[in-house]
């Protein structure tokens, strides 16, 4: 477990980590379309995602305080399931996770334009040429940030979301001073113009989930924490907290300062292409204007980073249960990264590029696998509370009988959210990776390790309930799952959560104590009495 990382982040960069993830591109494009969706009741959005990732955050603080491992979300249900569950999300939090790099970039990209026009391609909305070769540039200085070890990427983190924390809470301040249209509240279409089902959508759609979704790097990180059982549950909870209370702000005086003239055709018809700058142009604050394009470039870039060391020890810990080749689970010993991990996770940044090259194509998906993935969380901890028992918890997650189940049906409430655009695609890419698997594990046994049969029987569940989710949103209400509407809206929430709960409790059934859990209890044990101190 964590063979070769070094231990040398503490508790401010853990969360400077997770606060970093939070507050990237998604604060500076998420306003807008969540308002494009959902008018002023966006606001809900942020506060129903942001408890809604809270549930799901309070999972894995205690998961992350009992077994500290880096690249957590492909190791624990390797833990309570064994190797098909644990293939099949860890491939879906690489997909995720390799991605983000790219949506950072481009986040970037689309605001530097403001200086450089050559970069954006306004007539398509897409990056230009020389976008996609600068974004490529800008991903090889993430790599570089990572390659000389952690400590170096801590630095650097700390530092850029100290700043990156400074302007959106800045514009927040400035914006109220500055005077807002408070009738906007309530006039173009109203408080709530989609209604209750534009709230959801927009909180899957628009970047809300996207934008809280970082609060996991923590956790991600937490094999290479000095003192992961006290600081990765702190780092986590604050950090969600923190995204909460700065998200909903801005959203509300983003609203508020849109002016009426923009608003003539309601919501749905405001475009912009950097939207709290315009904005604050709108309001003449031209020096504020400055500021907000130079911070455009900035967040994106941080977040970038910090998925690009996330994506790397996903990788490191995909390697480490035997589903990639062993090589990408080797250390370098000067520096303790996995340099064939990050080199991957460099690979597959740039590939993702290349067939998502605007902002927003790219955060459905994102958000929608990333969601998928944290699902299992809930699911492994009342497996782990049953088949590990002897396990030493620091942060013991109170209620968590009810707590676990819906923080399950929430996720799953947020994929059938996304609509079936979005997850037949992820439905495909799960196929095709448990494909690979197949033949890779046959082809090269020696290095990929063949799932067993009480792996396999202890998967199905798993299976079965992307296959029923991609039903639901087939036959869903076109409010949300987009197609046949032979479920009509609200009906089909009640059949999500239902169907939801079964497969929260047999996937809880489907738990076995596996025998790497035991070994990874035991090397916990060992790394707490060598550093005492820690």
């Amino acid at each position: 477990m964590n063979k070769g990382l070094k231990k040398e982040l503490r508790m401010v960069d853990l969360l400077m980590a997770s606060l970093g993830g939070i507050i990237g591109s998604g604060w500076l494009f998420g306003s807008l379309y969540a308002a494009q969706i959902a008018g002023p009741s966006a606001i809900f959005a942020w506060v129903i995602g942001g408890i809604a990732v809270l549930l799901i955050g309070l999972v894995y603080a205690e998961l992350g305080a009992m077994i500290p491992e880096s690249g957590s979300i492909a190791r624990y249900p390797h833990y309570s399931h064994g190797h098909l569950t644990s293939f099949i999300m860890g491939w879906a939090a690489w997909i995720a996770y390799a991605s983000v790099p790219a949506v950072e970039a481009e986040g970037v990209m689309q605001y530097a334009s403001h200086w450089f026009p050559a970069l954006w391609n306004s007539k398509t909305s897409l990056l230009s040429g020389a976008g996609l070769f600068v974004a490529a540039l800008l991903m090889l200085a993430f790599f570089l940030i990572n390659y000389f070890g952690v400590r170096s990427f801590a630095r650097v983190n700390t530092f850029i979301t100290w700043l990156k924390f400074i302007m959106p809470s800045l514009t927040i301040i400035v914006f109220l001073a500055a005077g807002l249209h408070w009738i906007n509240f309530s006039h173009y279409g109203g408080f709530a113009p989609g209604g209750t089902s534009g709230v959801l959508v927009a909180l899957a759609t628009s970047g809300v989930i996207f934008s809280y979704l970082g609060f996991r790097q923590a956790v991600d990180l937490a094999g290479e924490a000095k003192n992961p059982q006290r600081d990765v549950p702190r780092a986590l909870i604050l950090s969600i907290l923190i995204g909460i209370v700065l998200y909903v702000l801005l959203q509300v005086v983003f609203v508020g300062a849109v002016p009426g003239s923009m608003l003539a055709k309601g919501w749905a018809a405001v475009s912009l292409s950097s939207p709290f700058a315009q904005v604050a142009a709108s309001l003449n604050l031209g020096f504020f204007v400055t500021l907000l394009y130079a911070d455009a470039v900035l967040s994106p870039a941080g977040t970038g980073n910090v998925y690009m060391a996330s994506t790397t020890r996903v990788i490191y810990a995909l390697a480490e249960n035997g589903y990639f080749p062993r090589a990408l689970a080797k250390v370098d010993p000067r520096t303790g990264i996995p340099v064939g991990a990050l080199l991957l996770a460099f690979i597959l940044g740039l590939v993702f590029l290349l067939p998502f090259p605007s902002w927003q194509s790219l955060v459905g998906l994102v958000s929608s696998a990333t969601v998928f993935t944290y699902i299992i969380g809930p699911v492994s901890l009342a497996v782990l509370r049953r088949t590990a028992p002897e396990a030493k918890r620091p942060f013991v997650l109170g209620g968590a009988g009810v707590i676990a189940p819906v923080a399950f049906v929430i996720g799953a409430l947020i994929v059938y959210f996304t609509g079936w655009s979005v997850d037949h695609k992820l439905l495909i890419t799960l196929l095709v990776g448990v494909v690979l698997y197949a033949i890779f594990s046959a082809a090269m046994p020696d290095q990929i390790r063949r799932p067993d049969g009480q792996a396999l029987k202890s998967g199905i569940w798993l299976i079965v309930f992307l296959l029923a989710m991609l039903v639901m949103t087939y036959v869903g209400s076109k409010n949300l799952g987009e197609l046949k509407n032979l479920i009509p809206y609200p009906w089909d929430l009640v059949v999500v959560i239902v169907l939801s709960l079964i497969f929260y409790y047999w996937g809880v059934a489907s738990g076995y104590r596996t025998k790497e859990v035991g070994e990874a209890l035991e090397s916990v044990a060992i790394e707490a009495t060598e550093e005492p101190g820690a």
